[in-house]
């Protein structure tokens, strides 16, 4: 089902007698139970003010859509959305409302923040059928419940979003990247710490165990980021060798999209922890291969298929599966605590009584 209109896809809810399995441009591959809703015909810029930063659009615009728009005006999406296409093996066309579904956030979140910390209002359609709004079109609009954040992040489980406001941001002038050569991993997660705790405003921290590498990008006015990679390069040094990396562009468009599991066979998972905590999970997860990024606190982690990375864990944290094989028994999110479980189960009861919206995608199933 791909309704054309807020009102046909609220309709199509309230009539609904079993689970509905939502998805943007279906891009993530997600299965749960029930009949596909798509909201890609939800598409189009609804409002766009250069001038106060602002978009309005419906959230099955396309993100590419999206940010051609934006670069006539030489702006962009601040969070720097993730497109997982080529990694998961999926076609299609990443939506704006599934981003904000997933709160899919890249590698300037160190920096700048994520997803929802750009979110100014929702449009969404509830499990019964009754459409809300919240939020507003300015930074200023913080009245009432933060339904905003709660949107952010709960992949269709508590409503199917059919509009999005988002604050923008104007393009930096130039970046530049850093690489420090041939460092282990301690020794990397130390260096990307060094580099995040230093005054010069950095936007991007990973580290490839793979590589063995170390990159550090900075954005800005060209003078500022001359000064500061120059400024930057000197504190590193005592790390390794120190180059600036060509190509700086596609070099993080390559990370954040993990261009390097693209291909790959197993199960792909996605670990929240504590930065320097990176140290003692990688060796103990023992796999394939793997990516730090936000300066360690992401861990990208390519396993073999069926197996619960969860189980070798080390440190605390958050895994997520984000990608794997057919019939596999491993949850996709991680457990919830009782207390936050307690309040999941609430919110759902509320927003959505029938259990209806990708019913088991985040722990309750459809009844």
């Amino acid at each position: 089902m791909t309704p054309q209109s807020e009102a046909e896809l609220a309709d199509i809810i309230a009539g609904a007698n079993g689970p509905l399995c939502i998805e943007g441009g279906g891009t993530r591959g997600i299965e749960v139970p029930g009949e596909r809703l798509s909201t890609s015909g939800l598409s189009g810029v609804t409002l766009y003010e250069p001038g106060a930063l602002t978009l309005v659009v419906q959230a099955g615009t396309p993100v590419a859509e999206i940010e051609a728009q934006l670069a006539t005006e030489n702006q962009r999406l601040a969070f720097e959305p993730v497109d997982f296409r080529s990694s998961l093996g999926t076609g299609r066309e990443p939506t704006i409302g599934g981003v904000v579904a997933t709160n899919a956030s890249g590698p300037r979140r160190i920096q700048g923040g994520a997803a929802r910390d750009f979110l100014l209002g929702v449009r969404f359609v509830d499990g019964r059928g009754e459409v809300l709004r919240n939020g507003g079109r300015v930074m200023k609009n913080v009245t009432g419940y933060d339904l905003v954040k709660l949107m952010a992040g709960s992949h269709g489980t508590l409503g199917v979003l059919t509009e999005v406001a988002l604050k923008v941001l104007p393009c930096s002038e130039t970046e530049a990247t850093l690489a420090v050569e041939e460092i282990d991993l301690a020794a990397g997660i130390a260096c990307l710490s060094a580099a995040l705790g230093s005054p010069f405003d950095v936007t991007g921290a990973a580290y490839d165990p793979n590589a063995q590498r170390a990159y550090v990008r900075l954005e800005g006015f060209e003078a500022s980021v001359a000064y500061r990679a120059k400024a930057l390069r000197e504190q590193l040094g005592r790390y390794g060798a120190v180059t600036e990396v060509s190509g700086s562009g596609e070099l993080w468009r390559g990370l954040r999209d993990l261009h390097d599991f693209a291909g790959l066979g197993g199960d792909i998972w996605r670990v929240s922890v504590k930065p320097t905590d990176a140290v003692d999970l990688i060796p103990a997860l023992r796999a394939t291969r793997c990516l730090c990024d936000w300066g360690g606190g992401l861990v990208w982690a390519l396993m073999p298929e069926g197996v619960d990375l969860r189980q070798r864990m080390t440190v605390p944290g958050h895994a997520t599966l984000i990608r794997s094989g057919a019939g596999t028994s491993v949850p996709r999110h991680h457990p919830e605590a009782a207390p936050l479980a307690a309040i999941s189960a609430g919110l759902r009861r509320q927003f959505d009584p029938r259990h209806i919206l990708n019913a088991g995608l985040m722990g309750q199933r459809w009844m």
